[in-house]
């Protein structure tokens, strides 16, 4: 499977995707991952950025809120739609195009820095993936991204919960050469049963990779790793949203900041 038979699944998600995740569904991203992701963002006022896997833009306008002048690309056309239609409605001055990040149509040394919400891990060649965004970075710039957490994120994986319903641990296995490509069938969590048995599942194909491959990969393309974060939700966090009391126990996601040298 390559990043373009993967991108079909994606444009089939996006319109089911884009709806539950603005009516705030998506609590593990609007709780923890975009608020740490953008906790440990360098300042960005000013500068020329690149989105990569933007979905339907909510982190892209997140990023161009803070001064930033963002281009953005995705792979699905119906997520490049709805971003445009939010653009449109609101606008930031974002630049969306539909495009895969193993082929980025931009020069060489375009952008100040790129960033990639949760998008890497989808990728079957994330390695070129990690490469082309190395590529379009001036000197001195950054590529910030975040993943699933290598080490949690494997294909057998069972939380464990008490009698009631807190995690205490997960049973994990497969870390080492697991299946490539296999496609999973799921929704959000926090999903009211009434709103699932009236929605499609997403349909996601799934790739892993070690830590060591992930950061080595990182490194192979010229940057220097500057800081790695392993976001957990604190206590207050919790007691609004108990679904990511589990993020206390392990850790879920993965970000890394490498710079490209001067």
């Amino acid at each position: 499977m390559n990043h373009k038979e993967v991108g079909r699944y994606w444009n089939q998600n996006a319109d089911n995707w884009t709806k539950l995740a603005r009516a705030g569904y998506d609590f593990y991203r609007d709780c923890l991952n975009t608020p740490a992701f953008l906790d440990m963002l360098p300042d960005v006022q000013g500068l020329v950025g690149l989105d990569i896997g933007c979905g339907d833009g909510d982190n892209t306008r997140q990023l161009a809120s803070r001064g930033a002048k963002i281009s953005a690309i995705d792979i699905s056309e119906r997520f490049i739609h709805h971003a445009r239609e939010t653009e449109q409605d609101k606008p930031l001055g974002i630049d969306y195009q539909i495009a895969s990040a193993v082929e980025l149509p931009f020069e060489d040394c375009t952008f100040d820095f790129a960033t990639a919400f949760m998008s890497m891990m989808d990728i079957p060649e994330n390695d070129k993936a990690i490469a082309e965004a190395a590529r379009v970075l001036k000197p001195g710039g950054f590529l910030q991204f975040s993943i699933t957490h290598p080490c949690t994120d494997t294909p057998h994986r069972k939380n464990l919960r008490d009698a009631n319903g807190k995690s205490y641990s997960l049973e994990l296995g497969g870390y080492f050469n697991p299946p490539q490509g296999r496609v999973d069938h799921w929704l959000f969590g926090s999903l009211p049963d009434e709103v699932k048995a009236n929605i499609e599942p997403f349909a996601t194909p799934r790739f892993y990779r070690t830590l060591s491959g992930w950061l080595n990969t990182v490194v192979a393309v010229g940057l220097t790793i500057e800081r790695i974060e392993e976001p957990t939700a604190n206590d207050e966090a919790v007691a609004r949203y108990a679904n990511i009391q589990d993020t206390q126990i392990m850790p879920y996601f993965l970000h890394v900041r490498g710079r490209k040298p001067a």
